[in-house]
């Protein structure tokens, strides 16, 4: 009887499901709407990807979105500062796992359970910031039109050799926080003594640096540095844009967990919640998986060739003051 009681309140539930979404989010867009009908988000998203969602949620609701796009070192530094001062321009700020983790600790965040998360499984879902919506696949990218499959890196190690001299780029792990936790992160697929080689000898081959990995990504497209340390995603969002690049078929790749959340102080709460509730959900995520983001909604995959080979290993955690820390010892190792 119990069992039956059970199945009987989930099929109910799947029923009513859209239902209920819908009422919410008629209420808080109309609410919203009230407020100035406008949101204000921070984060690292790249502003093609956020220009795509943000037009459906237009379509979707009549609110308008600002988007304030920076690296993730330069979000966080961006919205502490505005939190401190007591009154904060942002409404959502997101990004990347370690520096939204900060934010939380700090008090920037309030807790908003969206009926969108339902669509997650439970081990993507952190207790204090909901789903994490994306994983952020960082590995060896490289235009084809200038550098042939044959004559392309097969490994991390080949990135050593003498013919990629000149010819790699990689951002710059002394002030992008993302790459300084990837460059600690390749101990758990080398090896800390292996791995700690590997950067010191990567550093030596006097790679081109950026500030972080998207402009990374573009460097490689123009092919001045045919070849570097960036996202895999952008082998699928150059490829829409007449852009032919490729990824090197890692045994492993290192991936970055990404969340999105509603700031304790939103100047639009309501606005808030409804960008967030369209932002976890099918139609959102769905735009994001076509031009090449993984994102972990259940049955959503990017049409990247060989993805669903692809072996993730979440990076190593670090507080604030281990990235400090390495971050001060990548500058010594790269830049004198």
């Amino acid at each position: 009887m119990k069992n039956y009681a059970a199945r009987l309140f989930q099929v109910l539930s799947l029923l009513l499901l859209p239902g209920l979404l819908y009422a919410q989010d008629t209420k808080l867009v109309d609410a919203a709407k009230g407020e100035g009908g406008k949101v204000v988000v921070y984060g690292s998203l790249e502003n093609e990807t956020m220009d795509l969602v943000t037009a459906a949620f237009k379509k979707k609701t009549g609110l308008e979105t600002e988007f304030w796009r920076g690296s993730s070192t330069k979000v966080m530094d961006r919205a502490q500062s505005e939190f401190r001062t007591g009154k904060p321009l942002f409404d959502i700020v997101l990004m990347n796992d370690a520096p939204m983790q900060f934010l939380q600790k700090a008090g920037i965040f309030t807790k908003y359970d969206s009926p969108s998360s339902r669509g997650f499984s439970s081990e993507v879902i952190d207790t204090n910031l909901g789903p994490r919506y994306r994983n952020v696949l960082i590995g060896i990218v490289y235009n084809t039109a200038v550098m042939k499959p044959a004559d392309a890196p097969k490994s991390l190690e080949d990135l050593l050799k003498p013919q990629y001299r000149g010819k790699l780029v990689i951002p710059d792990a002394s002030q992008h926080t993302t790459t300084a936790q990837w460059l600690v992160s390749l101990q758990k697929i080398m090896g800390k003594e292996k791995a700690e080689k590997f950067v010191r000898d990567l550093a030596a081959t006097k790679p081109l640096l950026v500030e972080s990995l998207t402009p990374a990504g573009e460097r490689i497209t123009t092919g001045e540095t045919p070849v570097g340390i960036s996202f895999i995603k952008n082998v699928v969002f150059y490829a829409q844009r007449g852009v032919q690049l490729d990824y090197v078929r890692l045994p492993s790749f290192m991936g970055d967990g990404q969340y999105i959340a509603v700031s304790a102080k939103a100047p639009h709460p309501n606005a808030s919640k409804a960008f967030l509730d369209f932002f976890l959900g099918e139609e959102s995520l769905r735009i994001m998986a076509n031009i090449g983001e993984f994102v972990n909604r259940k049955g959503i995959y990017p049409p990247l060739a060989d993805a669903e080979k692809i072996k993730v290993v979440e990076m190593v955690p670090m507080d604030e003051k281990a990235f400090a820390e390495k971050m001060q010892e990548y500058r010594k190792i790269f830049l004198q």
